[in-house]
C-alpha cells in the first residue's frame, strides 16, 4: 500500500511539473499493476492531457507523457528506443527465453523501470528501453546465458509485438469477464474469480475487481500468469441459449 501512495504521488508530481513549467514530463516504464494505479488518480490530473505508450501497439510496460501538442505548442516523441539483440552465431545459440534476455539485463544493474517490453522472433529479442540506456546497453550486454549476442538499433519494430492472435470460440452464458476467462483458459468458475480476487486481471490496463463486468467488444483482458486476449464480441446463440463468443488470444 505504502508503494502504491508513493507512485500515486510521483504521478501527482510530474502532472504538476508539466503544468507548471510548460513542458512535457515522463514516466518510467509501468508495469499493468503500475498502470491501474495511476487510473486511480488519473481524474485528479484531468486538467494535464496524458498519453500512454509502450514503443508499440499492445505492450504490456508503458510509459506515461504528461502533456500536448495542444497544450504546450509542440511536439515531444516517447524517450523510447527498440534494440535488436540476436546470437553471434544462431547455430550454436542456446534456446533462449524471455526471463534470459531479462536476467541477463539485469546483472547489468539496471533498473526495471527503464525497461520495457522484450519480444522474442526466432531466438532473437527486440528491446524496448528508455533512449538514455541505449548505448550503455549495446555497449554491456555481450551474452545472454551461455551465447555471445550482438546489439544494435532496430531497423524496425515488430508488427503486434512480435506477437500472434489466435481466434478461439467459446460458449457463454453472459460475457462477464470471470465466464470468459474461465472459458479462455479452462478454469473452474471459482478458479477465475481467485484471479480476481489477488488483484491479477486488467481490462484495457485498469485493475479490474468487479468479476461480473460485462465485456464489450474491443476490450482487452491481462489475467497475470496466464496470458493476455482480446474479445471481439458474441456472435448467434446456441439451441441451449448460450452465446458464442470470440476471443482472439495472445500467443
Amino acid at each position: 500500500m505504502e508503494t502504491e501512495e508513493l507512485l500515486k504521488k510521483r504521478f501527482r508530481e510530474l502532472g504538476e511539473k508539466c503544468y507548471q513549467n510548460n513542458q512535457y514530463t515522463f514516466t518510467g516504464f509501468l508495469s499493468p499493476a503500475d498502470l491501474s494505479c495511476f487510473y486511480e488518480v488519473e481524474r485528479e490530473l484531468s486538467y494535464v492531457p496524458d498519453t500512454i505508450w509502450g514503443g508499440s501497439e499492445f505492450c504490456e510496460r508503458v510509459m506515461i507523457r504528461f502533456g500536448s501538442e495542444e497544450m504546450l505548442g509542440y511536439v515531444e516523441e516517447f524517450p523510447i528506443s527498440c534494440i535488436q539483440v540476436k546470437p553471434l552465431s544462431f547455430k550454436f545459440a542456446d534456446d533462449l527465453t524471455h526471463r534470459d534476455f531479462l536476467g541477463a539485463l539485469m546483472n547489468l544493474g539496471i533498473e526495471r523501470s527503464t525497461l520495457g517490453d522484450i519480444l522474442l522472433i526466432e531466438n532473437t529479442a527486440f528491446l524496448f528501453c528508455m533512449e538514455n540506456m541505449t548505448d550503455f546497453i549495446m555497449e554491456n550486454l555481450c551474452k545472454v546465458k551461455h551465447t555471445s549476442v550482438l546489439c544494435e538499433r532496430a531497423k524496425f519494430v515488430p508488427a503486434f509485438s512480435g506477437k500472434e492472435k489466435k481466434e478461439i470460440r467459446i460458449q457463454i452464458s453472459s460475457p462477464r469477464v470471470d465466464a470468459v476467462v474461465s472459458k479462455v483458459y479452462k478454469l473452474s468458475r471459482s478458479e477465475a474469480i481467485d484471479f480476481f480476487r489477488q488483484k491479477k486481471v486488467f481490462v484495457n490496463g485498469r485493475q479490474c475487481e468487479n468479476n461480473s463486468m460485462m465485456l464489450k467488444a474491443g476490450d482487452m483482458v491481462n489475467v497475470r500468469g496466464r496470458g493476455k486476449f482480446e474479445y471481439t464480441g458474441a456472435g448467434n446463440v446456441s439451441k441451449k441459449g448460450k452465446m458464442n463468443g470470440v476471443v482472439l488470444l495472445v500467443v
